[in-house]
């Protein structure tokens, strides 16, 4: 007679392994929180195409602002609206990758979160629209007697925008040309900064060339070196 066959023993239950801590940040004062702050600035502009066309809105904001006498309460809704499109922007970049983090297959839920937040950041930038083209309408007078400094904005402002945009186009291209833009709208910058009607969106439009440049920058990095 032949022995009965031995039933297959189960395989001894593995220990549970603990899931990887985080890598650490490389810091923890303020210094470290600004740099990761600024980080999540550049990143959101190098991966979300949104955040790049608020850029350059921006600056054609600034543009504005400073070729055309403005009242204080005016400048102070033109920024605020400016940085909070920015900031709707930013957090809802933050969600997108929340979402995505935390479902990994398609959810209709996770669906309507993000469309959600996406139109949060839409009608901000309509009410932005609306607020702007009131304060022109608010300023007509003063914007027909502002003919020589709208055409000295228009002559100069337009190469600086363009300038933004090659820096926060997504295409690859060389590193010469980013140097180009970026020197080219720093000089075309400092041609209208002398003669500027608020020294305050002036100051804007140079930051919000700084983050195109970083910008720019962080996308080389991010290319694949053959």
């Amino acid at each position: 007679m032949s022995s009965p066959a031995l039933s297959p023993q189960p395989p001894p239950p593995s220990e549970k392994k603990t899931p990887p801590s985080y890598p650490p940040r490389g810091g923890s004062g303020m210094l470290a929180s600004l740099c990761h702050a600024w980080n999540g600035l550049i990143h959101t502009v190098v991966h979300q195409r949104n955040m790049r066309v608020h850029l350059v809105s921006a600056l054609l904001v600034g543009l504005v602002g400073s070729g055309i006498e403005l009242g204080l309460a005016e400048k102070v809704t033109l920024i605020f609206c400016v940085l909070l499109i920015f900031f709707a922007e930013i957090l809802n970049s933050a969600l997108e990758h929340l979402v995505d983090l935390a479902t990994r297959h398609f959810d209709e839920k996770a669906r309507l979160t993000k469309d959600a937040a996406a139109a949060g950041v839409l009608v901000l930038a309509v009410g932005t629209v609306v607020i702007f083209a009131a304060i022109l309408v608010h300023n007509w007078e003063t914007v027909i007697n502002s003919g020589p400094q709208i055409a000295r904005q228009v002559a100069l402002g337009l190469p600086l925008a363009l300038c933004v945009m090659v820096l926060v186009m997504p295409r690859p291209r060389s590193a010469w040309v980013d140097r180009v833009a970026f020197v080219g709208g720093a000089v075309l910058l400092g041609a209208l900064a002398p003669r500027t009607a608020s020294s305050v969106f002036t100051a804007m439009d140079a930051g919000l060339l700084i983050v195109a440049g970083a910008a720019a920058r962080q996308r080389r990095r991010e290319q694949p070196r053959s």
